[in-house]
């Protein structure tokens, strides 16, 4: 099921870095193995290494847990409802 961020767009194809990205020429951050990997809340099933992601600024806390993002396009999006994206990782 696609939420209403993926609908209209992909935040990782937009202007914005997208240092966590695996394709199209963006760098890859997904130099972490076991726990270390997560997804993104708002892309969902884009892996994201979570040290990478604090590295780089690409995590957002909520409620007493961090999200961990895999470009800089899903920050706004967080910020908009995270409510609805923390609700992905449930």
């Amino acid at each position: 099921m696609m939420n209403d961020h993926e609908a209209t767009s992909s935040c990782c194809s937009a202007s914005a870095p997208t240092p966590a990205a695996a394709s199209n020429n963006h760098e890859n951050l997904l130099g972490g193995v076991g726990k270390d990997i997560t997804t993104c809340p708002v892309m969902v099933g884009n892996p994201v290494s979570k040290k990478a992601a604090e590295a780089t600024g690409l995590y957002r806390d909520y409620e007493d847990e961090r999200y961990y993002l895999c470009c800089g396009g899903c920050g706004p999006a967080f910020d908009s409802n995270p409510a609805k994206y923390a609700a992905n990782m449930a």
